[in-house]
């Protein structure tokens, strides 16, 4: 099919088997911060083997590959459409290949064609630039992970929340309480402070784009990000509820506009098996540089 169809099969072969360099040395760093002898120090070091043989063998991270959601930045005039068919045929090709398990499902009857092609499946989130090339981002996001994502409206009586940068606070790390050991942690939050309940966790899951080791651009936000990273590895929860130093390898924020009626705090969980990579194409769909 061209050009684009391979360089899209090669993102998602890379994104399901690879994990970005910025959250390896996130991992690496945990690994070391554990003590020895501990089962939480044990689980990191499956995670590491894990992740070594996944990319040796060029085979999944995880048995669940996850939804697969594509971020593209193209030019004004681009053809979203043509795109959005190309990618569907290379997720099913990809699914073929096995760098896709087969794990997209009719939500009516239960049916499961083994393309992982469907209404919705995948997801396309298209921006336009003003710029001349085209930028792929694909995150594949596990159902585990996604299962304990949350959403709060401020005030929270019950957390004693209010409506400000401390109630979010308070309800960013209720989310990381109620999902201890679930998700797959250590686990990264992507987190939306306003917006509506559609937008909030939409915008969410934006912040899994962001490199882990970038600083926040508001000074409130960036204070806030490292608070909770710091207080959440402080809850003793640790890698996939064993108890340890590391719950979470980061936390990413942004804040959105809302009605004076509305607070939502949206807050997206990743799972350790952060699957995130991303490619400049030239016109013709060949990739030029990768992001991550």
């Amino acid at each position: 099919m061209g050009p684009l169809f391979e360089s899209l099969i090669e993102i998602i072969r890379r994104t399901s088997s690879e994990i970005p360099d910025d959250v390896q040395r996130a991992i690496l760093a945990a690994l070391e911060n554990e003590k020895q002898d501990t089962i939480a120090k044990n689980a990191m070091e499956i995670i590491e083997r894990n992740i070594v043989l996944a990319k040796e063998k060029s085979q999944p991270l995880c048995q669940d590959t996850g939804s697969v959601l594509f971020y593209v930045d193209c030019p004004v005039g681009y053809d979203q459409m043509e795109f959005a068919d190309v990618a569907r045929a290379a997720v099913t090709e990809a699914t073929k290949r096995g760098f896709l398990r087969q794990n997209s499902v009719d939500s009516l009857t239960g049916k499961n064609d083994g393309t992982n092609i469907g209404p919705g499946a995948p997801t396309f989130h298209f921006h336009q630039t003003r710029e001349t090339n085209v930028t792929v981002r694909l995150v594949l996001k596990g159902g585990g992970c996604e299962n304990v994502g949350a959403q709060y409206s401020l005030p929270d009586t019950k957390l004693n929340a209010n409506r400000d940068l401390d109630g979010c606070r308070k309800v960013i790390l209720d989310a990381v309480q109620q999902a201890q050991g679930k998700g797959c942690g250590p686990g990264i939050l992507g987190v939306c402070i306003g917006g509506d309940r559609a937008t909030g966790y939409e915008l969410s899951k934006t912040q899994f784009l962001r490199n882990l080791d970038d600083k926040n651009d508001n000074a409130e936000l960036a204070a806030l990000e490292t608070d909770i990273h710091t207080t959440a590895n402080k809850l003793g929860i640790g890698p996939m509820g064993f108890g340890g130093n590391t719950t979470l390898l980061g936390v990413k924020i942004r804040a959105a506009n809302r009605v004076p009626a509305s607070y939502f705090v949206s807050v997206s969980y990743m799972c350790w098996a952060f699957r995130r990579h991303g490619a400049g194409l030239d016109e013709g769909g060949e990739i030029t540089e990768w992001i991550y």
